[in-house]
């Protein structure tokens, strides 16, 4: 779990974990100990005024991720009905 960070400090580190890790708002929500609206805005709001690049980087993974989730929720839901019939 990690301690308060400066505001700037905490987008830009949350950009390079999801870029690291191809992870999902979820995920970096739940290890940076903020909810998901907050990385939202970390990334698309505070991060792009003192690094658009890097904001550009990870709202491309944040993106990939958007667009695959519907797949996501298929194998979750496909994988607990196969552990119910076991």
């Amino acid at each position: 779990m990690m301690t308060y960070l400066d505001i700037d400090e905490r987008a830009k580190l949350l950009a390079v974990y999801i870029i690291e890790t191809g992870s999902t708002v979820r995920v970096a929500a739940k290890e940076f100990n903020v909810s998901k609206s907050t990385v939202h805005k970390d990334i698309a709001e505070r991060l792009e005024k003192f690094n658009p690049s890097l904001a550009d980087e990870a709202k491309k993974i944040l993106e990939i991720n958007k667009s695959e989730r519907h797949i996501r929720g298929g194998l979750a839901t496909r994988l607990k009905y196969l552990d119910k019939t076991s």
